[in-house]
């Protein structure tokens, strides 16, 4: 079965930048369109970046400039470099296929405070 493991999240200043990994097993990441999503409390959850099987990538207006999507094939991983941090960006981020699966992984949390 399928399993996504993220991982990566913490607590930055703003203005910082963090990286996240998504370890995928059961599935392969250069196949699927795969997708960096995030979710705030009270909000729903949005996709936030997009990696297709070409390589290109697509970003959420929020994010663009400062977020970079990139997968290693080798490792069947995703990852997500975060920079320029800013509060509005804490959230639960997680990785999924886009369209997303039923399944969720457990999400990492990244929280930008001073």
């Amino acid at each position: 079965q399928v399993q996504l493991v993220e991982s990566g999240g913490g607590l930055v200043q703003p203005g910082g930048s963090l990286s996240l990994s998504c370890a995928a097993s059961g599935t392969i990441v250069s196949v699927y369109v795969m997708g960096w999503y995030r979710q705030s409390p009270g909000k729903q959850r949005e996709l936030v970046a997009t990696i297709f099987r070409t390589g290109n990538t697509n970003y959420a207006d929020s994010v663009k400039g400062r977020f970079t999507i990139s997968r290693d094939n080798a490792k069947n991983t995703v990852y997500l470099q975060m920079n320029s941090l800013k509060p509005e960006d804490t959230a639960i981020y997680y990785c999924n296929r886009r369209p997303p699966l039923e399944y969720w992984g457990q999400g990492t949390q990244v929280t930008v405070s001073s």
